[in-house]
């Protein structure tokens, strides 16, 4: 069973030092949902832009993020495997990122790491900025695995 959404934005927001430090905020948090936001204030780098860590950090967070959401911690744990970053346009202003899983997929996947002890899920994320302008697009490879 997954856990409760609360709980899950503490660990999303707060279990990571960097993450702490960098300001993200998860804004949404449901099953097979969920929207992060990376502020600019504190994340700026040498031109007043957003730093390129910061944009990777928020590319790569939504996979943990809907995993609390959206798989039972008790039976299973994630893994990032890779994660690819191109940067569309400079990021002046702070940045979010929206993610999902249809309960179909959450599932089967947890039907196949129950079975084989692992299954793998691909979240394709745009990164955009207040206007919806993309900044960056992201492909993340994860895995599930059964503990």
């Amino acid at each position: 069973m997954p856990m409760p959404i609360e709980l899950a934005r503490q660990l999303t927001e707060e279990q990571i030092a960097f993450v702490k430090r960098s300001g993200l905020r998860a804004e949404v948090l449901e099953p097979g949902y969920v929207r992060l936001c990376m502020p600019l204030t504190g994340n700026q780098n040498h031109i007043g832009s957003m730093y390129a860590g910061a944009l990777f950090t928020l590319a790569e967070i939504p996979g943990g993020a809907l995993f609390l959401t959206s798989f039972d911690s008790q039976r299973f744990y994630p893994v990032v495997k890779e994660v690819n970053l191109r940067f569309r346009r400079p990021a002046t202003g702070d940045i979010r990122v929206e993610a999902r899983l249809a309960a179909e997929q959450i599932e089967r996947l947890q039907g196949e790491a129950e079975c084989r002890g692992k299954a793998e899920y691909v979240l394709d994320l745009q990164l955009t900025d207040a206007s919806g302008e993309v900044v960056a697009e992201s492909r993340g490879l994860y895995q599930l695995r059964a503990r």
